[in-house]
């Protein structure tokens, strides 16, 4: 039972000294950053192509992971590896593009080749290492050096201290590029189409209902429970002569007329000023009234408009994965 403990305890000594040089790490990245992250920057922002990001081992699925990260949040950016570039995907890397380049040492072998391809064909070059003097580093119009940080393994090398910075410096890059181009939700949700990602950021728009359940508040209600039918929606919207929306049928409206409902009309059991959501308001948003307001659906209207654009169920959210 001791020895167990012990056991945990060390274990969590090691952690807790891995995640205290890799979050030291950052500071010293945080305090080194200068001009050469804003030239960087601006490199990226005059290219007419893409950024190819590229990286060897543990690099390379920083790399790959940058990319994507660039390319969802609007520069578009394309991972090549450098082994496969040497065997004909060097072709990916053109004129117009910018190469970004991580490697720790700025020695990597299997770099040799697309950075002389970046000096062949004048394609700009960033590149990132801890070595000041490194091939990398020398060759790259901009060099964004790593600071002198251990790594958090004892023996000093396995790469986690420098992937982490590598990491972080990358997602820099890619949120003061989205900052500078005014990347907004919208943009992000074009790129995120699918996923928990997606549905979080869909609109009202994209999810109501365009043929809507109305009818006049002259209306008897008879012609009402018609329509409630008919909908699926389980609600139907009361007009007014302009056709602005004046009012909602529920169930709960339906069980407080019971008693002599055939000899009402639709204005007479609605209730008025029925809660409604702007169509450019998130999913999300509509989903937290609903439950809020214990309701089921909501009309669709756009600000400083009368008449309704559509219907929103709640069902409607939750196919989508909203919550």
């Amino acid at each position: 039972m001791t020895s167990s403990t012990t056991d945990r305890e060390a274990l969590l000594a090691t952690g807790r000294r891995v995640l205290q040089r890799e979050a030291e790490a950052l500071s010293l990245l945080g305090a080194a950053l200068d001009g050469g992250f804003a030239a960087a920057v601006e490199l990226i922002l005059a290219a007419r192509g893409r950024v190819i990001v590229s990286g060897m081992g543990k690099s390379g699925h920083v790399a790959r992971k940058v990319a994507g990260t660039l390319a969802s949040t609007g520069t578009p950016a394309h991972f090549v590896h450098p082994a496969e570039a040497s065997h004909g995907d060097l072709g990916m890397v053109m004129q117009g593009d910018v190469a970004l380049v991580l490697s720790n040492s700025g020695e990597t072998t299997e770099l040799a080749d697309i950075i002389a391809h970046t000096r062949r064909f004048s394609i700009p070059l960033i590149g990132v290492a801890s070595q000041a003097g490194s091939t990398l580093l020398r060759q790259a119009e901009v060099a964004l050096l790593l600071p002198p940080a251990p790594e958090a393994c004892e023996t000093g090398i396995v790469p986690t201290t420098s992937t982490t910075m590598m990491l972080a410096l990358g997602d820099a890059l890619a949120i003061a590029l989205m900052e500078h181009r005014a990347f907004t939700p919208d943009h992000f949700r074009l790129f995120h189409p699918g996923g928990k990602l997606g549905a979080k950021l869909l609109k009202v728009r994209d999810l109501m209902h365009a043929d809507l359940p109305l009818i006049a508040e002259s209306r008897p209600m008879s012609e009402a429970l018609l329509q409630i039918s008919r909908s699926g929606f389980g609600v139907v919207g009361v007009t007014g002569a302009t056709g602005a929306l004046a009012g909602i049928i529920t169930d709960g409206d339906l069980r407080r007329h019971m008693e002599g409902l055939l000899s009402l009309t639709a204005g007479q059991v609605m209730t008025r000023s029925p809660r409604t959501i702007a169509p450019d308001a998130l999913a999300g948003q509509a989903l937290a009234l609903m439950n809020d307001r214990k309701i089921t659906c909501l009309f669709v209207m756009a600000p400083g408009e009368a008449a309704p654009q559509g219907i929103l169920h709640i069902h409607d959210c939750l196919r989508a994965g909203v919550a």
